[in-house]
């Protein structure tokens, strides 16, 4: 082997100047950077953009086992209940039906009791918490006092 001619070579081998070397690994950290941006904004928006947010307004006596529940849905999406709780007690939508739907921007009014055949009368003077349950999971809260059937 000639070690001559391999030093010769080795001495002639250029590198990168330090300066473009810099400059190359400030762009490739820029694309990087703007690559995981756009990643985390469209995951953020997958998990925020549909968010419920829903809240019960208002709560009226409509008879001694229902109540008549108002829902504001303030979020960007359609908010479904999906189920409904008194103290923890499984009540019925509507009287039945399975879902309610509420639109974002809007307010929907519905009934929450128990059916004739539980047996369920409310208190009077008593204080319940109805719980209602969205289809995506979120729990919405409220509280009613119970004051008696109105006076005609």
């Amino acid at each position: 082997m000639n070690f001559k001619k391999f030093r010769k070579f080795k001495k002639n081998a250029k590198a990168l100047s330090p300066v473009i070397a810099t400059i190359i690994l400030i762009a490739v950290t820029v694309a990087v950077s703007v690559v995981v941006a756009a990643w985390m904004g469209a995951l953020t928006l997958g998990f925020m953009g549909n968010a419920e947010q829903a809240s019960i307004t208002n709560m009226a006596y409509v008879s001694n086992s229902t109540v008549s529940v108002t829902v504001q849905n303030s979020g960007s999406a359609t908010a479904t209940i999906s189920s409904a709780t008194i103290d923890g007690n499984a009540a019925t939508l509507n009287g039945g039906t399975t879902a309610v739907s509420i639109p974002k921007g809007q307010s929907i009014t519905f009934n929450v009791g128990f059916t004739t055949a539980s047996g369920f009368t409310f208190t009077n003077a008593a204080q319940y918490t109805i719980k209602l349950q969205t289809a995506k999971g979120n729990t919405i809260t409220g509280t009613y006092t119970y004051s008696g059937a109105p006076t005609a």
